[in-house]
């Protein structure tokens, strides 16, 4: 059974950075598409960030462009965010998640992906 468990929120304030960690296990880390979804009070689940199981693709939302980066580590099974010049508006639940299949084309949209870890939570303020 896939397990992500995701580490490295906290407290944060406006224009600082976080370097969020997730690590996966329960199945072939490289053959599948990784990224990073928030969810904030009230609001829906965003995709954040993703990279294509190939390393050659990677998505942003408009809103991080810039600012965040993802990356991934096949030889530790583990996909990172790090996130600079943090903004309140950022403040959510940060989980990553995996692709719904092995060598998946789709990378851009949250029906790409099959499972979430619990999360982690990111607070920017003053």
């Amino acid at each position: 059974q896939v397990q992500l468990v995701e580490s490295g929120g906290g407290l944060v304030q406006p224009g600082g950075s976080l370097r969020l960690s997730c690590v996966a296990s329960g199945h072939t880390f490289s053959k599948y598409t990784m990224g990073w979804f928030r969810q904030a009070p009230g609001k829906e689940r965003e995709l954040v960030a993703s990279m294509h199981w190939s390393g050659f693709s990677t998505y942003y939302a408009d809103s991080v462009k810039g600012r965040f980066t993802i990356s991934r580590d096949n030889a530790k099974n583990t996909v990172y965010l790090q996130m600079n010049s943090l903004k309140p508006e950022d403040t959510a639940v940060y989980s990553c998640a995996h692709g719904a299949i092995t060598y998946g084309l789709g990378y851009d949209h949250e029906a790409d992906f099959g499972s979430w870890g619990q999360g982690t939570q990111v607070t920017v303020s003053s």
